[in-house]
């Protein structure tokens, strides 16, 4: 895969960051509170070095049950230690009582009306250390952290969709292009969404790299280089954020909200600096809307038939929350921070030390 852009422009760090149980730990924020009543039982469960399938898996195995018959709201990192809520029919409630697994604990039980559905999370709560890190880095990651928590940070897709071989995307193509078949739904459905993300990400990455290249020249040079019109690098050059956005984008209300094309640049850009609303991207596919004019133009170079129904994903989000602590004794960087869902961690620390 493509480097990624990354917008901000320090050096390298040179920490180590590994994803691990107790280096890398993931708390789920619900959607909404638990009921206390109704049919299903409310499971929240503390996994290590599991996958959250194989965590459904081990609990459908030991109460009987269908996998499909267990709900979670979304899929948690194998290498960390993970705290999520997951439903199961109340039915199973004295059988899981006996419940015992090296890798998996039951904290706490509730009950719910409905079983818990994908995409039913508000967001993650996140913990990660970083190693090896001196007094020299530590400032470097400080005022990296310091930009993030005014600017934001970009969208991007984590390694994590892309497989262990970081080639999933490919088989995606492959099946795309009727070149492999793949009869298990689950993972030909992983498979394209793989690239969809690789799509998704080339699309953003292109975004940046013609941002950065306003902001370091001058409009005309730009005009030459990307052979965009003269007065549309004048006005990107104008805007405060380092994502320019430009006529035709699809914006969207942040953190929630509707979907709608730029009206007015210089106003819908300084509401992006304010955090009011953010440009999107598209996800390839059937049902959704594309963007317009100059946007739609390098949008279209990262646009596909997938077969699957596509969307649109922020394309810059903000982080809250955020805290550092140094422990200097260790040479270790304690960060904790929240993110909404569909989010990845790993890209912020790969914003921070690139």
């Amino acid at each position: 895969m493509n480097q990624l852009q990354r917008y901000l422009s320090h050096s390298k760090i040179d920490v180590v960051f590994k994803q691990n149980k107790d280096d890398f730990v993931v708390t789920e924020v619900p959607l909404y509170e638990f009921t206390g009543e109704g049919e299903h039982l409310i499971l929240k469960i503390r996994k290590k070095d599991l996958s959250t399938w194989d965590a459904v898996e081990i609990i459908a195995n030991f109460v009987g049950c269908k996998t499909r018959d267990i709900g979670y709201a979304g899929l948690k990192d194998k290498n960390a230690l993970t705290v999520q809520s997951i439903s199961i029919h109340k039915q199973y409630e004295l059988k899981l009582k006996s419940f015992q697994h090296a890798n998996i604990k039951i904290l706490d039980t509730t009950y719910h009306n409905n079983k818990i559905k994908v995409g039913h999370l508000k967001g993650n709560k996140f913990f990660i250390r970083l190693k090896r890190v001196n007094l020299i880095d530590c400032r470097k990651i400080e005022e990296a952290l310091g930009k993030i928590v005014t600017l934001g940070m970009p969208n991007y897709f984590g390694f994590q969709r892309f497989g262990i071989e970081g080639n999933n995307y490919l088989k995606g193509k492959d099946i795309i292009d009727g070149k492999l078949k793949e009869k298990r739904k689950n993972l030909k459905q992983m498979y394209i969404n793989s690239y969809q993300s690789y799509l998704f990400n080339s699309w953003l990455s292109k975004r940046i790299e013609i941002s950065k290249l306003v902001d370091a020249f001058e409009p005309k040079e730009v005009y030459q280089k990307l052979n965009l019109p003269l007065e549309v690098v004048q006005r990107m050059k104008k805007q405060k954020h380092p994502l320019k956005i430009m006529t035709g984008d699809l914006l969207s209300h942040y953190p929630y909200g509707k979907i709608f094309t730029i009206d007015d640049l210089e106003t819908e850009s300084a509401k992006f600096f304010d955090r009011d609303r953010v440009p999107t991207g598209l996800l390839s596919g059937k049902r959704v809307m594309n963007s317009e004019g100059l946007a739609y133009e390098i949008e279209k170079e990262y646009e596909e038939a997938t077969g699957e129904d596509g969307a649109r994903r922020f394309a810059w989000v903000f982080p809250e929350d955020i805290e550092s602590n140094y422990k200097e004794e260790k040479n270790w960087m304690e960060l904790k921070f929240y993110l909404p869902k569909g989010c990845y961690a790993t890209e912020l620390i790969a914003e921070i030390i690139h």
